[in-house]
């Protein structure tokens, strides 16, 4: 195992890789290069933006690289001749062929937000969320060809306090990835790290979201229905339609029951009736608005009660 400090590659793009990046940046290690994805299109405007890594990487004056694929011969000799020890991935959001995966000594090393085998793929946090799960997780993996089914070499639990949101939770497993990076590599250097194969039952899918699904269905249980609004809020948001506009709900409390059909407005206060108990929205955000609280709202924008959303 090669001496400290490592040569390494950093492989990640939104925001939730910032926090190793910085980790890694700030340590006794040396990041040789910064792999993100290309500039995109953002905003009113349309202009290319960069991703917050590529951004972070600039004010670093690390070198960054941002192909849109791994697969010419050229990008993973290029990738080869970095002559890192490791590449630690995080959100990078491209697949990594064969040759990527083995072009460092130690291979690459993945961040995944979720207690694996659970949630493997696109959405781990969100789905989390969404499917009301208590408890939930980071792991540092070995990856390898498959779909997050690489060994684990670090494990840390974290509780879903049950008013958190995905946002929320998104920036408290962020912010203990580099903690847990470092840690890794410091027990991989000194051999007290050793990879444990994942387990074989619980493997679940944590697709990625579609505009669709985050449509609210009121036939289901407001609960269900609450935990969507968590696992979608802030971003890309649940919603309703009411006369042909798409609202969003970023939070939202349970309430007693009603014996009306679901989707129905049963009061002022907007609240809705559902399949099982009824929801009262708490923050609602209309198209081009900002969040706003739901009585803000509907001083401006009235949804009377006997309304029937869709």
């Amino acid at each position: 195992m090669p001496a400290n400090p490592l040569k390494l590659i950093f492989m990640g793009t939104p925001e939730f890789a910032l926090p190793t990046l910085k980790a890694l940046a700030e340590s006794e290690h040396m990041v040789v290069a910064v792999y993100t994805q290309p500039p995109r299109p953002a905003g009113r405007g349309q202009k290319e933006r960069l991703s917050p890594v590529h951004e972070y990487a600039l004010s670093r004056n690390l070198p960054v690289h941002t192909p849109s694929t791994l697969k010419p011969e050229d990008i993973q000799q290029r990738f080869r001749e970095h002559d890192a020890d490791a590449a630690i991935v995080a959100a990078y959001g491209l697949l990594l062929p064969q040759a990527i995966l083995e072009g460092t000594r130690m291979g690459c090393i993945n961040v995944h937000p979720s207690l694996l085998p659970r949630w493997r793929g696109a959405a781990p946090i969100q789905r989390t969320v969404m499917a009301g799960d208590s408890e939930t997780g980071v792991v540092i993996m070995q990856m390898n060809a498959g779909l997050d089914t690489g060994d684990m070499l670090l494990v840390r639990r974290f509780t879903v306090d049950a008013d958190m949101n995905a946002g929320k939770l998104h920036d408290t497993l962020a912010a203990h990835a580099g903690p847990m990076v470092l840690e890794t590599l410091d027990g991989l250097i000194h051999g007290t790290i050793s990879p444990v194969k994942q387990p074989e039952t619980g493997v679940t899918y944590a697709k990625k979201i579609t505009k669709e699904e985050c449509r609210i269905d009121w036939k289901e249980p407001a609960p269900a229905i609450r935990n969507k609004i968590r696992g979608l809020s802030p971003h890309p948001g649940a919603f309703f339609v009411f006369k042909g506009e798409a609202v969003k709900i970023l939070d939202a409390a349970i309430a007693p029951s009603f014996d009306s059909t679901p989707g129905t407005v049963t009061d002022a206060m907007l609240t809705i009736a559902c399949g099982e108990d009824a929801l009262r929205p708490l923050i609602l955000q209309r198209p081009g608005k900002k969040p706003m609280a739901t009585d803000e709202v509907l001083r401006g924008y009235v949804i009377p009660s006997g309304s029937e959303l869709e």
